[in-house]
This record gives structure tokens, sequence and C-alpha cells, in this order.
């Protein structure tokens, strides 16, 4: 009974630090490189829950079954000791999936918005952003636009490149400051009145979301999101082009 009770709290001590450690990743994860609503479309949380659970359970558990004040306290040292690399090497292995995984540029695309990830940026063509430009930036995703083609030569090849899997809007060759952009987000932007009026049964999300953006509705204008795995809406001023708010809404 000793032993049990010995075992029980071992454990739930180790467990109070795991979920210390998970509380600060996720402080990064979620805080830094997934803040909203990139977590949502990124997959980013689930794919962090489900890995720091994984490891948050790992070591008190086996702190559990070895813990044991009978064994020689060299020997207990040793079994805690690598119980605790085992979970930090989890740890680690699971963050790092979750940061080259994670979203780096909102890129204005021809007429919407993309989502573009780390691993979506051909090694490659890194070196040939523009100037200024953090082509992988550790911070949260930037805002970015597609600069116009120079050839109809150069639009056939780019398209050709997507097809077989590498979106334009993840060439850093392609991109352009957004301020660049801002007359043609704006001349494709579509009214979110008209929105509206045609997707009554998604009103009370749309009017929380202009509510979010502090502007009345007749100033905002959308374009659609292209995420990792879904599809939203981009609220935009309709006067500066500026990205007010997103809508959990498939606007295509």
């Amino acid at each position: 009974m000793i032993s049990l009770q010995s075992r029980l709290h071992a454990a739930g001590v180790h467990l109070g630090i795991s979920l210390l450690v998970a509380a600060l990743a996720a402080a990064l994860v979620f805080g830094v490189w997934y803040p909203y609503p990139y977590r949502e479309i990124s997959g980013g949380r689930e794919l962090f829950v489900l890995l720091v659970c994984v490891d948050v359970m790992m070591g008190p558990l086996l702190t559990l079954a070895v813990f044991d004040h009978a064994k020689p306290r060299l020997e207990l040292r040793r079994d805690l000791a690598v119980i605790g690399v085992l979970q930090l090497a989890a740890l680690v292995y699971g963050v790092w999936t979750v940061f080259s995984a994670r979203p780096v540029h909102l890129v204005f695309e021809i007429d919407r918005f993309r989502v573009v990830h780390a691993v979506d940026v051909p090694h490659e063509l890194r070196s040939r952003a523009p100037a200024g430009v953090d082509v992988l930036p550790w911070t949260g995703p930037t805002l970015l636009a597609l600069r116009p083609f120079r050839s109809e030569q150069e639009k056939v090849q780019a398209t050709l490149v997507a097809l077989q899997g590498v979106p334009l809007s993840a060439r850093p060759d392609l991109w352009q400051s957004y301020d660049q952009a801002r007359p043609a987000v704006l001349a494709v932007a579509r009214s979110l009145p008209d929105l509206r009026g045609r997707r009554s049964e998604d009103a009370s999300r749309i009017d929380r979301a202009v509510a979010e953006s502090g502007r009345p509705i007749d100033g905002l204008a959308y374009l659609p999101l292209a995420g990792r795995r879904s599809f939203w809406t981009v609220l935009l001023d309709r006067a500066s082009a500026d990205v007010v708010g997103f809508i959990p809404l498939d606007a295509f």
C-alpha cells in the first residue's frame, strides 16, 4: 500500500511538471506560430493536442510503473532520468513537427487569399524572395501578395508548376508587398452586405465578425481564403484593403 501511494505521488508530481511544460509550449505554439484563426485553418490545434497529450501521459505512466523506494537510489535516479530524456525527446519532436508545418504568410492570390505554410515553400526558391521579406518568419504569418506575371510564358510555366503541387502563393519569386497589391485587392473584393443577403443561414456568424471588426457592414468587403484543409472568408476594409477579420465560412 505504501509503495502504491509513493508511486501515485511520484506520478502526480511528474504529471504536474509535464502539464506546466505543456502549457508553456502551448503559449509558444498558439501565441506565436498559430495565432487565431490559423490554429483552426491550418490544423495546428489538433496536431499539437495529439502530440502533447501523448507526451504528457507517457512520462507519468512510466514513472508510476518504475518508481519504487525499495530500489537502490542510483538505479531509481537512472530510471527517472531515462524517462525524462524520452519524454523531452518526444516533446521536442512534437513541437518541431508543429513548427515545421506552421503558417508563414497570408498571400493575396489573384482573386482570393491563401495561407502558405513553411513546408509549402520550395527550398530552391527561398533565396529569390523580394528584398526585405522574411521567407519563413518565426513570429506568425505576414501579409503578402502575388506580383503580376511578367510575360505570358511565365504565367504558363507557373501554372504548370502549380498543377504539379506547388501553389503560386508558395513561390517566393512571385511575391510582392501587400501594399503594392491593394488596388488589385479592392478591384476584386466582393460586397459583404451582398454575401449576408445570399447566406441568411450564416447571418449570425457574419454579424459577429462585423461587430468584432469595429466597422459598419457597408464599409466592409470580403474575399475567400484557402487554407490547408478548409475554406474561410477574409474581411477587408472597403477603402484601404486592410485585413480586419475572418469568418469561418466558405465563400467560394
